[in-house]
């Protein structure tokens, strides 16, 4: 090992670099859910690296079957078919975006403003973004962008009081002018997460339901953030989010508990309509990714983490609101479960306040999408109502500081 990784080490919601140990409050790339050292899958991981690394996707076939039979209680119930060859959450959605356009003989694929579905090119394309377009030529001629359910920044001017939830009954006036008219999906995270970790009105999910099932559009959540407890539920899919219905779901990130990369697909049965060649990667399906996606299964299901995930998250976000309260720089905490965020008074304020947190021991993240205010609060799963206090504890002195050192 080269002696600068060696200076990393990991246990539990803790990070140590270079002696100094923090909690790490954006899950490695919000990808270790189960935190760093999660036994049983760490186990498992070691036993299958003995007796090999990979095999083609031919050959863990069914073992891919055997583990969504094991998600299958965590999911939809009109949810039946997988697609286990893939390893990030861009080609996932790529295979999702793929399936829509298979199934439905259509093109155009809807996505919103400030969302985020991948750093591949097509993946890229779809997002509702421009800092990560504005370098290339990311040709997807079919990607239309509709406003996004921003309630503290609303696209069409109305107030929560007044809201006729234009973000959503408006896709039809987009499909109408601004798409060919051959829509084959919209694609949705259930909270927008790199778009400032928000979460839709209530009503939105059911509204838009409506609206693509008049229009004939299939709908994808995109649950690479959400799911796998960190909203909670299995997937936001099956809480929060539960109106929306999905017709398809991706997932990954958290899918592989300590941080193994593995992603997949699921949706209705009819829509198992890929054939082997049109949609694979090297090293999709492989038995690490599968040994990973499956004790990330049963740890959740053996260690009642989606509990854990409630009940230590409205504790956290009663804190965010007390940080709220007590401090003028501190506005807007939102989340559900383990999926939070607060504002600050712009990007620049995000930006000088991230290595204030970090000599206060928290590792965080802020969002450069929209308006760049947010600062998100994401530790693992597992972390403990002790754990959390000591979270809020330590944003509470790393706040103090900034504001001391003139915010």
């Amino acid at each position: 090992m080269s002696s600068h990784l060696a200076e990393y080490t990991g246990n539990g919601i803790y990070l140590t670099a270079h002696d100094e140990q923090y909690i790490d409050c954006a899950s490695g790339t919000f990808n270790v859910s189960l935190g760093y050292s999660a036994k049983e899958v760490v186990d498992a991981l070691h036993r299958q690296l003995d007796r090999l690394a990979h095999l083609t996707s031919e050959h863990t076939r069914e073992a891919s079957a055997r583990i969504f039979e094991s998600m299958r209680e965590y999911l939809p119930p009109h949810i039946g078919a997988f697609w286990f060859r893939d390893i990030t959450g861009s080609t996932a959605n790529e295979a999702a975006i793929r399936i829509a356009q298979k199934a439905t003989g259509n093109t155009d694929v809807f996505s919103l403003f400030l969302s985020h579905h991948g750093q591949s090119v097509a993946a890229t394309g779809v997002s509702g973004n421009a800092f990560r377009h504005r370098s290339f030529t990311l040709p997807f001629p079919g990607s239309v962008k509709v406003p996004a359910p921003d309630c503290a920044n609303c696209f069409f001017g109305q107030t929560p009081d007044r809201c006729r939830m234009l973000c959503a009954t408006r896709v039809a006036d987009f499909a109408e002018y601004a798409s060919s008219g051959r829509i084959a999906a919209l694609i949705i995270e259930p909270v927008l997460g790199n778009g400032g970790n928000l979460v839709p009105p209530d009503g939105y999910f059911r509204e838009l339901r409506r609206v693509c099932d008049d229009l004939g559009i299939l709908i994808v959540a995109d649950e690479v953030q959400t799911g796998f407890g960190r909203t909670g539920t299995f997937f936001a899919s099956t809480g929060v989010a539960h109106e929306l219905r999905p017709d398809i779901i991706t997932f990954a990130k958290g899918a592989g508990g300590v941080g193994i990369p593995v992603a997949g697909v699921l949706m209705r049965p009819e829509l198992d309509v890929l054939e082997p060649w049109e949609h694979s990667s090297t090293a999709g399906a492989n038995p690490l990714s599968l040994t990973a996606l499956e004790e990330t299964v049963n740890y959740i299901r053996d260690h009642d983490v989606l509990d854990n995930v409630t009940t230590v998250g409205a504790s956290l976000l009663d804190g965010l609101h007390a940080l709220a309260r007590d401090h003028v720089t501190v506005s807007h905490p939102r989340g559900v479960g383990l999926m939070q965020a607060f504002d600050l008074s712009d990007a620049d304020a995000v930006h000088r306040f991230l290595p204030v947190a970090k000599r206060h021991g928290l590792i965080m993240r802020g969002s450069r999408y929209g308006f760049g205010r947010a600062v998100k609060v994401r530790p693992p799963l597992i972390i403990t109502p002790s754990q959390v206090e000591d979270l809020l504890d330590r944003l509470r002195a790393a706040l103090r500081t900034f504001e001391e050192e003139g915010s």
